[in-house]
C-alpha cells in the first residue's frame, strides 16, 4: 500500500475525513492482494470512530440524504453509510462494464474472481466500520429503518442490485450460463465444478432476508437458478428418456435411470444447494420413472418369468421411489405366484398321479420349492419388502389350499401335510441326522401357516401321532415334542393340549405295564406271554373302538383276565374298551423246521392261532371263530395269503402252507388295510365337521356375553375374525349355529328388531 496521507484530527470535516477513507477502502476492495499494513489499518478504523462520534455536525447537504433532519452522532453516522453507498455503486458500475461483451464461461470465471475479491474486500471494511455497525447501524435497525444494513450486507445488497441484476436481466446471462456447463457435464463433457459451485453459493449468499440480515434466505437462488435449472432439468431428461426407449430395451433405461438419479445426487453434493435435492429429485423421479412406470410395469412379467435379479432390483428401486408406483408389481407378482404354485402341483399330477397316489413328500415339496424360490425373489430383488411379503403370502395361501389336487376338498392339502409330517417322525424316515429332521419340520410349518383349515391338520396330525405312539415307531421323543412346540407356537396351547396328554397316557402305561408285570411275576408261575397295555383316556386319542364283537383267543384269554381285573382294582369305576384293531402281537412258528418269528395284528393272530387246531378252515368258520366281520375277514386273509403263509387254491377255503420260506427271520405282516386307511380319512372329516359345530357355538356365546347384543351382520363377522386362524368357517355355519343358541335360550332376538340378538345370562 502507498504512503498515505497523514491521518485527519478527530475534529475533521466530512470532507477530509471521506478522502482519507475513500483511499483506503478503495485499496482494500481492489489491490488487497497487496497487503495492508496494521499502522495502516488501524489508521483507517480510528478515523471512521472519530468522525462517527464527533458531538457536532461538519457535513455539507451535498451527503445528507440518509439523515435529513437529523443531527450530532446520527447524522454523522449517516453521512459515512451514504458514502459507501456511493462507493460500491461507482466501484460495481467500472466491473458492469466489464462483463458486458463476455459470455459464457468467460463472464462465470469474471463474476466469480470480482464475488471473490468484493466479498473479501467487504469483509475487512464491515470491520472496519464496526463502531458504525454496532451503533449507528443498529438504532436506525431498532427504530425500523429495515434498510439500513450492517456494512458487510450493504455490500451484497449493492452487488445484487448494480452488478448481479444488471447481467441477469440482459437474456438471464449468469444463468444461462451455468445451465449450460451443467448441460455439457450431462453429455459427458469435464466441466469446472469449483466454478459452477462459486457462482451458484453466490446466489445463496445475495438472498436478504429483511428483518435478519444473518439469516440464510434462498430467495434470489430460487427464483433465478433453482427455478431455470429445474425446468432445464425436466426438459433434457424428458427428450433424453424419450430418444433412449426408442433404441434401447427397458433393462437398459433402468440401467441409465439410475444412474442418472445417482448423477443427480452427486451434483446436489458438488455444487448445490441441499435445499435443492428434494426439488431436483422429485423432478428426475417423475420425468425418469413415473412417465414410464407403465413400460415398466409391463415389462415386470419378463423380469420374473427370466428370473433377471439385477433387473428386478433396480426397477423395484425406482419404482419405490414414486407414489403407487409398486402396487401394481405386487398385483403381478401375486399371480406370478399362484401360477408357478398351481403349475408345479399339476406338473406332479401329470408326472404321479392324483387322489390317494399322490405322495405327500413330492406334494409339500412342490409346494416348498415354489415358496422358497419366490421368498428368496422378495428378500433379494425386492428387499423384504412388506407389501411384496403379503402378496407372497396371499398368493401361497390361495395355491396351497386350492389347487388340482385339492379339487373342491379344503382338506386334502391339510391331509397331505399331515401324512408328510407323519413319514418325518417315523423311525424309517431317512433324515438321520436331528439337525435335518429339524429343518424339515421347519418347511412343514411354512406350508402349516398357510393352510386355511388348521383344524383338519390338527385332527390327521393327531390321529397320526396316536399310531406312532401306539405302534412305538417314533423317530425321537425329541422330534415330536420339537414338532409340538412349533404348532403350539404357531396355534396356542389350546390346538396341541390333547397331543400333550398323549404323551402323559404312554408314560402312565409304561408305569402301569410295569406295576402289572410285577404283581403278575409274583401271583403267579405261568406267566409266559410278555405283555405290555396302553391305557388312552377317551377324549384325548383320535381312536375308535372296532364296531363288532371280537372272540378273545385262548391263548391270550387268561392275561387279558388277569389284566382286566387288576386295572379295576386300581380304578374302580373306569370302563376299559380294548381297542383290538390297534393292538399287535408276536407268534412263533413251531410247524415249520426255520422258527420263524410273525409280527401280526391282532386280528391276523386271531386267525393264524385257529391253526394251532386246523390244517384248513373255510371263510365262515374262521368268521365264527373270531366274530370279524366279513369283509374285514376276507381283506385279513388277502394279506396272509399274499405273505403266502396260507394258501387259498379252493373257493372260500384256507389252508396252512407247511413250505413257507422267507429270508427274514421276523416277518412283518402287520400291513395297513385298505378299508381303515379310507375310513381313517372318513372319520377325521366327520369328526372335524362335529367339532366345527360346537368351536362356532362357542365362539358365538363368547362374543354375545362379552357385547350383549349385536346385530346379525357384525356377529357373523366378529365370528369369521375370531375363528379364521382355526377354520375358514362357512357362513350358513354360523347362521345355523346361531339359530341353535337361539332354540337352546343362550340368546334372543331384541324386541322390535329383526337382525339384533341380545345374550341371555
Amino acid at each position: 500500500m502507498p504512503p498515505s496521507e497523514p491521518i485527519p484530527p478527530a475534529n475533521a470535516d466530512l470532507a477530509t475525513t471521506w478522502a482519507f477513507l475513500e483511499e483506503g477502502v478503495d485499496h482494500i476492495m481492489t489491490k488487497l492482494q497487496t497487503g495492508v499494513s496494521y499502522s495502516k489499518y488501524m489508521a483507517l478504523y480510528t478515523v471512521a470512530y472519530n468522525y462517527c462520534v464527533s458531538p457536532k455536525s461538519n457535513t455539507s447537504s451535498e451527503f445528507g440524504s440518509l439523515g435529513a433532519g437529523r443531527t450530532g452522532a446520527n447524522l454523522m453516522g449517516s453521512d459515512l453509510y451514504n458514502n459507501l453507498i456511493r462507493y460500491f455503486v461507482c466501484h460495481l458500475k467500472l466491473l458492469r462494464d466489464e462483463t458486458d461483451a463476455m459470455q459464457e464461461e468467460k463472464l462465470l470465471r469474471y463474476y466469480a474472481a470480482e464475488w471473490a475479491r468484493y466479498t473479501t474486500g467487504a469483509n475487512y471494511i464491515n470491520r472496519l466500520f464496526t463502531y458504525l455497525n454496532r451503533h449507528w447501524v443498529k438504532r436506525e435497525r431498532d427504530e425500523g429503518r429495515k434498510t439500513v444494513y450492517p456494512i458487510y450486507t450493504l455490500a451484497l445488497v449493492q452487488w445484487k442490485g448494480s452488478l448481479f441484476m444488471p447481467i441477469q436481466q440482459k437474456d438471464t446471462k449468469l444463468a444461462s450460463a451455468i445451465l449450460r456447463l451443467i448441460e455439457q457435464q450431462r453429455d459427458g463433457q469435464t466441466i469446472d465444478q469449483g466454478l459452477v459451485k462459486q457462482v451458484v453459493d453466490s446466489f445463496v449468499s445475495l438472498g436478504l432476508d429483511e428483518m435478519d440480515p444473518n439469516k440464510v434466505c434462498l430467495d434470489v437462488y430460487k427464483q433465478h437458478f433453482e427455478g431455470p435449472f429445474l425446468d432445464a432439468t425436466e426438459k433434457y431428461y424428458k427428450k433424453e428418456s424419450e430418444s433412449f426407449l426408442a433404441e434401447n430395451s427397458v433393462p437398459e433405461y433402468l440401467k441409465k435411470a439410475e444412474e442418472r438419479l445417482r448423477e443427480e445426487e452427486d451434483r446436489v453434493e458438488r455444487y448445490l444447494n441441499t435445499q435443492t435435492r428434494k426439488a431436483l429429485i422429485g423432478k428426475c423421479e417423475d420425468v425418469l420413472i413415473r412417465q414410464h412406470s407403465e413400460l415398466m410395469w409391463d415389462n415386470f412379467q419378463n423380469r420374473l418369468d427370466f428370473d433377471e435379479d439385477e433387473d428386478l432390483q433396480r426397477m423395484y428401486s425406482l419404482l419405490s421411489r414414486i407414489p403407487e408406483g409398486l402396487e401394481p408389481l405386487r398385483k403381478k407378482f401375486e399371480e406370478h405366484v399362484k401360477r408357478a404354485g398351481h403349475s408345479a402341483v399339476s406338473r406332479l399330477i401329470v408326472e404321479g398321479g392324483e387322489g390317494d397316489s399322490l405322495e405327500p413328500k413330492a406334494y409339500v415339496d412342490a409346494l416348498l420349492q415354489v415358496h422358497e424360490k419366490n421368498v428368496a425373489i422378495v428378500n433379494r430383488s425386492f428387499r423384504g419388502e412388506a407389501g411384496f411379503v403379503a402378496s407372497l403370502d396371499k398368493a401361497c395361501r390361495e395355491f396351497v389350499n386350492r389347487n388340482a389336487a385339492t379339487g373342491p376338498s379344503n382338506s386334502k392339502s391339510a391331509e397331505l401335510l399331515a401324512k408328510h409330517a407323519d413319514l418325518l417322525l417315523r423311525k424309517n424316515n431317512k433324515l438321520a441326522e436331528e439337525q435335518d429332521l429339524e429343518t424339515a419340520l421347519n418347511r412343514v410349518m411354512i406350508i402349516f401357516k398357510y393352510l386355511e383349515d388348521k383344524d383338519i391338520f390338527q385332527q390327521f396330525y393327531s390321529t397320526k401321532l396316536s399310531k406312532r405312539l401306539i405302534h412305538t415307531v417314533s423317530a425321537s421323543d425329541e422330534a415330536e415334542a420339537s414338532m409340538i412346540t412349533k404348532l403350539k407356537e404357531a396355534c396356542g396351547f389350546e390346538y396341541t393340549n390333547k397331543l400333550q396328554r398323549m404323551f402323559t397316557d404312554m408314560s402312565l402305561s409304561k408305569d402301569l405295564t410295569d406295576q402289572f408285570k410285577e404283581r403278575m411275576d409274583q401271583n403267579h408261575d405261568d406267566n409266559d406271554i410278555n405283555f405290555s397295555v396302553m391305557v388312552l383316556g377317551t377324549n384325548v386319542w383320535p381312536i375308535s373302538a372296532p364296531d363288532h364283537e371280537f372272540i378273545i383267543p385262548k391263548e391270550i384269554n387268561v392275561t387279558y383276565g388277569r389284566f382286566t381285573k387288576y386295572y379295576q382294582t386300581k380304578h374302580s369305576g373306569r370302563k376299559l374298551t380294548w381297542l383290538w384293531n390297534y393292538s399287535k402281537n408276536e407268534l412263533r412258528t413251531n410247524y415249520l423246521n426255520q422258527k420263524y418269528i410273525l409280527m401280526t395284528s391282532s386280528y391276523q393272530m386271531a386267525v393264524l392261532v385257529q391253526y394251532n387246531t386246523h390244517d384248513t378252515m373255510s371263510l365262515d368258520e374262521l368268521v365264527a371263530a373270531t366274530s370279524i366281520r366279513k369283509d374285514l375277514m376276507m381283506q385279513v386273509l388277502a394279506l396272509l395269503v399274499k405273505a403266502k403263509i396260507l394258501v387259498n387254491e379252493e373257493q372260500e377255503q384256507y389252508d396252512l402252507n407247511p413250505g413257507f420260506k422267507s429270508k427274514k427271520i421276523r416277518v412283518n405282516l402287520n400291513q395297513p388295510i385298505k378299508a381303515e386307511v379310507k375310513q381313517e380319512a372318513t372319520d377325521v372329516l366327520k369328526t372335524v365337521d362335529e367339532d366345527r359345530k360346537y368351536v362356532i357355538q362357542a365362539t358365538i356365546v363368547r362374543i354375545m356375553k362379552a357385547r350383549k347384543s349385536m346385530k346379525n351382520q357384525q356377529l357373523i363377522q366378529e365370528v369369521i375374525s375370531q375363528i379364521s386362524t382355526r377354520f375358514a368357517p362357512k357362513i350358513p355355519d354360523i347362521k345355523k349355529a346361531i339359530d341353535t343358541l337361539l332354540e337352546k335360550e343362550y340368546m334372543e332376538r331384541v324386541d322390535g328388531t329383526r337382525d339384533t340378538f341380545a345374550y341371555v345370562a
